[in-house]
């Protein structure tokens, strides 16, 4: 990690840009592969599995028995674990299932909104060199809740030909059972589109690589929606002379080692710990399993001190990161200053694992500085809100002469004939 002492604001932004590949390039590889899915259907999906992840398949969607299987794979402490998980992240998004109040904005006049389930979506699991089994928790639950109709997933084969067994473990245990075995942005454009095998959908979740976050932002211009451009995982951490150097980096590293594209970013007012964690460092990443990822990770990284902590906070506004730890003592103090974050960790018992697995709430989160603009992953993110009105006789004649005069303002005759006709009626009764 580069250390930086003190930056002036003019080098702030520079400071917050992420390691991504040249979009041009990346949109045109991208735009190819939509179009041989949409053109090609299952044929193209299969030349493409065999091409990027080296396995020749000939079914895409899981069978049962290979379903049913995976359950025998996975050890019971596991299982253990996955049903914790599952139970709290159902209680904190069962927790957002609000019924609105109507409300009366005028006498007669009746308005309220209705949530009601987005009726086909899809969900991508990352594979590759770290299949995420927890993604199946975080997008199938709150799809469950909301009342989805069908529930479509992807997820890439290993080289044996098969969807991770504790990923299909967590997603028959869920009652998911359109799996199909794709993954990249070809599995994007399976379920934008649709083929012979895959049922195209309505609106697609799922963090994934630049490719994957590429293809949703482009389906999304053909009309089909996306959660988020959730693209490669960072965390930023703000510390002072109170944080615990070993907690802090053991949170860094544990971003580091999802991919080399991830993004790690240390803030802190004391430059006596921020080099005491720059240290902290060297010894844990030496233990990693995956030490080369993090360590190539890590040369993307930053670590800044600044002469305060409201600097440190305004500058993690600014970067506006996935995730963002307050590993102070006074970490409840910065809570309404928080502006920018997809999800927060308070204090030095809070790690960003909890968030990724089983504190509750969830971890598919906005990334590349969108956590200015979006949400992360939610109840919401699965219903659509449907607005009612209804007007008596009194509402028409209470609010029905302003509508007149406005929409004659702006020339619109029909609109104020509209309510005239009515008001007629009502007149001549």
């Amino acid at each position: 990690m580069k250390l930086i002492d003190n930056p002036s604001k003019q080098q702030w932004a520079n400071l917050c840009s992420r390691p991504v590949a040249e979009r041009q390039d990346l949109g045109g590889s991208v735009g190819k592969i939509l179009n041989q899915v949409k053109s090609g259907g299952d044929a193209a999906l299969m030349e493409l599995t065999a091409k990027f992840d080296s396995v020749a398949i000939d079914s895409l969607l899981v069978p049962d028995s290979e379903r049913e299987a995976a359950a025998g794979l996975v050890p019971e402490n596991l299982k253990e674990a996955i049903n914790l998980a599952i139970e709290n992240v159902k209680k904190f998004h069962a927790s957002q299932n609000i019924a609105e109040e109507a409300v009366f904005t005028s006498e007669g006049v009746k308005c309220w909104r209705r949530s009601v389930p987005i009726e086909k979506v899809g969900l991508y699991i990352p594979g590759g060199t770290a299949p995420l089994f927890s993604t199946v928790i975080m997008l199938a639950v709150p799809a469950i809740i909301a009342g989805c109709q069908e529930i479509v997933m992807t997820s890439p084969p290993d080289k044996s030909g098969k969807i991770n067994p504790v990923t299909l473990y967590t997603a028959d245990l869920l009652g998911i059972t359109k799996i199909f075995k794709v993954g990249g942005a070809q599995a994007v454009a399976a379920m934008a589109y649709g083929t012979e095998s895959i049922p195209g959908v309505y609106k697609i979740f799922g963090p994934g690589n630049q490719y994957v976050t590429m293809a949703k932002e482009m389906v999304q211009l053909e009309g089909i929606a996306i959660d988020m451009p959730a693209g490669p995982s960072e965390v930023l951490v703000i510390a002072d002379e109170t944080s615990k150097p070993v907690f802090v980096v053991a949170d860094l590293l544990s971003q580091a080692e999802h991919g080399v594209d991830s993004q790690v970013i240390l803030v802190g007012s004391s430059r006596d710990v921020v080099e005491q964690c720059l240290a902290e460092v060297n010894n844990q990443v030496k233990d990693l399993p995956r030490r080369e990822t993090a360590e190539a990770a890590l040369q993307n990284s930053t670590a800044i001190v600044f002469d305060n902590s409201d600097d440190c906070l305004e500058f993690s506004n600014m970067y506006a990161p996935e995730h963002l730890i307050i590993a102070t003592d006074n970490a409840l103090s910065y809570v309404d200053k928080i502006t920018n974050a997809g999800s927060v960790f308070l204090g030095h018992l809070s790690c960003e694992s909890a968030g990724d697995y089983a504190s509750g709430t969830n971890h598919t989160l906005p990334t590349n500085g969108n956590a200015r603009v979006y949400s992360g992953v939610s109840l919401d993110s699965y219903v659509k809100k449907i607005t009612f009105q209804e007007l008596s006789d009194a509402g028409i004649r209470k609010i029905g002469p302003a509508i007149e005069v406005m929409a004659e303002a702006e020339g619109l005759e029909a609109h104020k004939n509209a309510v005239s006709v009515r008001l007629n009626a009502l007149n001549n009764v």
